[in-house]
């Protein structure tokens, strides 16, 4: 079973992440900012990693780019509430493999784990 790891710094939001992928992966660890993102993912090594870009220390984009550059395997698949076109070209451009604009169906966050390991 893949593991993930979940990073919103919205309580409510990783919850709610975590529920929709039980069963299907395994989630590691979630973290609330950026800073915490990169530490967790240091430690667990999760195969991938949900991705909010708004929050508090470092910002989405930040952590998308320093966890590429050390390890550029990372699947990260971004989910925010911002999504100017600059921005997702930018993630992906970053290394993201897909990029999510909340509000979202949960059909559409599985198709895009899934994705991940086809």
């Amino acid at each position: 079973m893949p593991r993930g790891m979940i990073v919103d710094d919205a309580d409510i939001m990783r919850l709610r992440l975590k529920e929709m992928l039980a069963g299907q992966y395994e989630i590691v660890a979630e973290a609330r900012d950026g800073e915490e993102a990169v530490s967790l993912y240091e430690k667990h090594k999760p195969d991938f990693v949900t991705l909010d870009i708004t929050m508090p220390k470092m910002n989405g984009l930040q952590v998308l780019e320093n966890l590429i550059k050390k390890y550029p395997e990372a699947k990260i698949v971004i989910v925010s509430a911002v999504g100017q076109k600059q921005l997702v070209f930018q993630a992906l451009a970053a290394g993201a493999k897909d990029f999510i604009v909340k509000p979202f169906e949960p059909e559409r966050v599985r198709v895009a784990i899934d994705r991940l390991f086809n």
